[in-house]
């Protein structure tokens, strides 16, 4: 009988780093990065920072919450939250604006006091209002006037920096072969990058090996029938 050589690996999760040193930025996140840099001076109080899952918002939104000491939530946190509350903190993230249905009158609550107060707001979401499915006319019409930065999908070139990061993260070796192979064969999302690598990283403990070109292929099979 064979003897299975694969060593039992403990899945510790890596948190995903979201300092400022660890936003790379690229012509698909250029514009965004210059507008977060260039806080508080901004033609409004109220922001839109829009792009696809896996693009990077949250990472740049965090920074930018770290560095004003904003109060963070998620659309569907705010029927519970106290609003009037929330507004006294210097800056506000309201994540994933577009994913919470029926929060449309705490959010045109929210966008009224911001109006009023000293405070600004970010909301970040995948798509344009138009697309949100609101019911409320007036809510729509404030969302559609306030300014909004788009981060597109990954670039090739930010794909590959991202590999390598998150193996150097890792403590992980490998060559420069493999992260062209990657790059050129997983989804054009940061997050599909964290999950690769992830991967890699449990298959190099388990079989004890270094990452080679087969191992990273061996990989993406079993994140492909795993879908």
């Amino acid at each position: 009988m064979k003897k299975d050589t694969r060593q039992l690996t403990l899945d510790l999760p890596v948190e995903p780093r979201f300092g400022r040193e660890d936003f790379l930025v690229s012509p698909s996140n250029g514009q965004a990065w210059e507008t977060f840099e260039n806080w508080p001076a901004w033609p409004d109080r109220v922001l839109l920072l829009l792009g696809p899952t896996g693009a990077g918002k949250s990472h740049l939104a965090a920074i930018w919450a770290a560095r004003t000491q904003a109060r963070v939530l998620s659309a569907s946190a705010l029927p519970l939250a106290d609003l009037p509350n929330i507004v006294r903190a210097p800056a506000i993230l309201l994540e994933d604006a577009d994913s919470a249905p029926q929060v449309e009158t705490e959010m045109f609550h929210l966008l009224n006091l911001v109006r009023v107060s000293n405070t600004f707001l970010v909301l970040t979401a995948r798509q344009w209002p138009d697309t949100w499915g609101l019911a409320t006319r007036d809510l729509l019409s404030r969302l559609r006037l306030a300014p909004a930065v788009e981060i597109g999908e990954p670039d090739d070139a930010l794909v590959r920096a991202v590999l390598v990061k998150l193996f150097v993260d890792r403590q992980l070796v490998v060559d420069t072969s493999v992260v062209e192979y990657l790059a050129l064969r997983i989804e054009r999302s940061l997050d599909a990058a964290r999950i690769v690598v992830e991967a890699l990283d449990r298959e190099a403990l388990s079989q004890s090996r270094p990452i080679t070109r087969p191992m990273a292929a061996d990989v993406l099979r079993q994140l492909e029938s795993a879908a």
